[in-house]
C-alpha cells in the first residue's frame, strides 16, 4: 500500500495521520521528490480529477490531457500535476478528498 503525499498539504497530512491513526502499515511516496512509480501510472490515470489542471505546471503542457496515455505523460513529467493524497492498493487507488476516502480502500 503506497501514499503519495505532500508534506505541506494539509488534507495529505490529514491522511497519513488517519493511516497512522488506524494502525495500518504504509509506504509513503513524497512524489514531488521521488516521482510516481511506474508501475502506478496507469491506474491513476484511471482516477477522475487525477490532474490538478489549475497548476501553472498544466497551462505549460503541450496536449489536451484527454486521454489515460496523455494522463499518464502529465504525471511522468509533471508529478506536481497529482492531485493528492491518493491511496494505491492492490491496483486500485483512490483520491483523498476529503483524507477520510482513503479508508475505503483499506
Amino acid at each position: 500500500m503506497r501514499l503519495y503525499h505532500n508534506p505541506r498539504c494539509s488534507k495529505s497530512r490529514q491522511a497519513v495521520k488517519l493511516l497512522t491513526d488506524k494502525g495500518v502499515s504504509f509506504q509513503e511516496l513524497r512524489y514531488l521528490e521521488e516521482g510516481i512509480m511506474e508501475e502506478d501510472l496507469p491506474i491513476l490515470a484511471s482516477l477522475v480529477g487525477i490532474v490538478r489542471k489549475q497548476e501553472k505546471a498544466f497551462k505549460e503542457l503541450d496536449f489536451a490531457v484527454d486521454s489515460v496515455n496523455e494522463v499518464i505523460e502529465a504525471l511522468r513529467s509533471k508529478p506536481k500535476l497529482l492531485e493528492r493524497p491518493v491511496l494505491v492498493k492492490d491496483g486500485k487507488a483512490i483520491i483523498g478528498r476529503p483524507p477520510e476516502e482513503i479508508l475505503k480502500l483499506i
